[in-house]
Parts: structure tokens; C-alpha cells; sequence
């Protein structure tokens, strides 16, 4: 049963009821040899027994966000962290064939930390052209005291063709305060002039500084302990695949690729070892049917961090107070209990 919470608190809970109803949407290793439409999928099974089942070149963008070289517990299943020798052992068990799974003009994104980073270039080079390295400061971490504070992760973006991938920079500008406004004859140059400040829009480098993970005040927020931020995903969704495209991550956790995919217009595959975590997918699923915004990401933009109280007087977001996120909530349980099983419909 879910835990009683503060009425602030936006962190996503399943019932038991709810699971009776939501484990109709997922797709198990009894199931899969039926699948005959390999789009819009939670797999809720080991990634190990059921790769070999999802086609190859299926994929426009994988995101892979792996047990990094850690010991940690994920809910009741511990990952432990063992040398950088033996880390890098277990990526070559799944990765190169998970880049079997992705389209010839497809890419990957590939998640670690500064423990692990090394390795997963390493591996990653032997399948992939890697363009870029983007580290992502993710603020929240642990302080040291004889040590930096860990706020810091990076994201590794690789292509099967260098000479042709899909990546769309457009879709993925900011939109940032401008501090020194310049003029031209007296004309902003390159910046607008608005009620609410001076915002330029402008191209992504590969150190995004403006976004926060989630957290409890946020409606995408669950208690998987690595759960990435909504925002992040949109970047790599949008910048390097179109509509109808096919997103897969094999590593779903909480469901964030599947519900960025479902929100920008893509179609999903997502493998999670996890049964609670696929619920929580399941269920956020269900509730983007009502709810497509990304937090900081609105008008086709990626806004700075901190920037909510001038999107809000431009009137840019939706679901941002308490009662409306309890409100979305209500509407999730109602389309659950509504929820018939339309998981044979994939079936032959």
C-alpha cells in the first residue's frame, strides 16, 4: 500500500488495485514471443531473455541509463560495484547487442558517472562513432569533506553512420536571461525584450546547467533511487529523432524514456527487470494521456533553471501547482479503473 504523504508531496505511488489493473499493460517473457507490434511497449523482464526477441534495426534513439559501477539496492536487487576490469566485462554482456536493436541512421545516448565514464567510452567505441561527451549538472549530491561534491554526470552520444544520423538542433534551444543586453541602432540584437526580462534563444552546448532531477514536489517524481529528469530525456528525444519515431531503453527504471517518447509524439520500448517499477511506468504512461508537458520545456524551448515564476506570468505551464498534480493523479485512477486489457491487441 502506498505510504501516507505531505499534501505537497507529488511522488507517484501505485495501489494495490491499481496493479491489478496496471499489470495488464505490461508485456512479460510469456508474452513476447506473441508480440507481433513491437511499438509502445513496457517489458516487465529480464533484459538478458528477451533482447534476442525485440528486432534489430527497430530503434531510432536508444537511451541507456545502466547500473553505473556502484553498489546500490533497486528495490530489493543490488547491483555491486567491482573493478573498472570487470565493470566493463558486464557493459560488453548487453551493450553490443543492444546496438543491434538500433536503425543504421539511429543514435544512442549512454548515461554514467565519473566512476564509470571511462568504461562506458571504451565499450562504446567499439560498436558506435561517438560525437560528443555532454555532462549534465545534476546539482543534487551528497557533500565531501575531503572531497568535491559528486553534482556531475555524463552522457555519451554515439551514431552507427557518422555520415547519417538524424539531429535536429532547433528543437533543443534555450531560452536564457540575457545579462548584457546588446543593441544595433537601438534594436535588441539577437535577444527579445519582454515584461518579465531580456531572454536570448540560443544554441545547446554539451554542459546543460538547467536541469534539476526530480524531486518530491514534482509530478514526475517516484522513489526510484536514479531516476533521470524528464527534461534531460526530451533533449535526446528531440534533438535526434522525429515523430513516430521509435525510442527503446533497456533499462526503463520509473518509465522516463517511454513517457518523454509517448509526450513528444514517439513510440516506446522499454525493457525493466523490476515489476514496481514497471507499475510506475505503467501508471505514468496512463497519466501523460492527460498531462503532456515536460517541466521546463515549453513554446519549443528549453528554459533555464529557476526560470518557473516567469514561465508562469507568461502562462506557459500546466499541472505546476498541488492541486493540480492531485488532480492529474485523480484522473490516472479513474482511466485505470476504467482500464481494460488491451494488451492482446499486440498479439497475433
Amino acid at each position: 500500500m502506498p505510504k501516507e504523504k505531505a499534501a505537497n508531496n507529488r511522488t507517484l505511488t501505485v495501489s494495490e488495485e491499481e496493479a491489478l489493473q496496471l499489470r495488464k499493460n505490461l508485456v512479460t517473457l510469456d508474452d513476447i514471443q506473441s508480440v507481433y507490434s513491437f511499438k509502445d511497449l513496457l517489458i516487465n523482464a529480464d533484459l538478458f531473455t528477451v533482447l534476442d526477441h525485440i528486432p534489430n534495426e527497430i530503434a531510432d534513439v536508444i537511451i541507456i541509463d545502466p547500473p553505473y559501477n556502484l553498489t546500490k539496492d533497486f528495490n530489493g536487487i543490488t547491483f555491486s560495484a567491482r573493478s573498472e576490469r570487470d565493470y566493463e566485462a558486464y557493459l560488453r554482456t548487453w551493450f553490443h547487442k543492444v546496438c543491434m536493436k538500433l536503425k543504421p541512421t539511429g543514435s544512442v545516448y549512454l548515461c554514467g558517472d565519473w566512476k564509470c565514464t571511462s568504461a562506458l567510452q571504451r565499450v562504446m567505441e567499439e560498436e558506435l562513432t561517438i560525437l560528443n561527451r555532454i555532462t549534465w549538472q545534476r546539482e543534487k549530491g551528497r557533500g565531501a569533506k575531503s572531497n568535491w561534491k559528486n553534482a556531475m554526470e555524463d552522457v555519451w552520444f554515439g551514431v552507427k553512420d557518422k555520415n547519417n544520423y538524424y539531429f535536429n538542433v532547433d528543437a533543443v534551444k534555450m531560452k536564457r536571461k540575457v545579462i548584457a543586453p546588446y543593441k544595433v541602432d537601438g534594436k535588441p540584437k539577437d535577444w527579445e525584450e519582454t515584461t518579465e526580462g531580456n531572454f536570448r534563444i540560443t544554441y545547446p552546448s554539451n554542459f546543460w546547467d538547467d536541469i534539476s532531477i526530480p524531486f518530491w514536489s514534482m509530478p514526475e517524481n517516484t522513489d526510484h533511487p536514479t531516476q533521470k529528469p524528464e527534461k534531460l530525456y526530451a533533449k535526446f528525444v528531440l534533438a535526434s529523432s522525429k515523430e513516430g519515431d521509435v525510442v527503446f531503453d533497456p533499462f526503463m527504471g520509473s518509465g522516463t524514456a517511454p513517457v518523454v517518447a509517448k509526450k513528444l509524439g514517439r513510440h516506446y520500448i522499454g525493457v525493466e527487470i523490476n515489476e514496481e517499477y514497471s507499475l510506475w511506468a505503467a501508471k505514468r504512461i496512463l497519466m501523460a494521456d492527460g498531462d503532456s508537458s515536460i517541466q521546463g520545456y515549453f513554446d519549443g524551448v528549453f528554459w533555464e533553471r529557476n526560470s518557473l515564476a516567469v514561465q508562469k506570468k507568461e502562462g506557459h505551464t500546466q499541472n505546476t501547482s498541488p492541486s493540480g498534480a492531485v488532480n492529474l493523479r485523480k484522473r490516472a485512477a479513474q482511466r485505470i479503473s476504467a482500464f481494460t486489457d488491451n494488451v492482446p491487441s499486440l498479439f497475433s
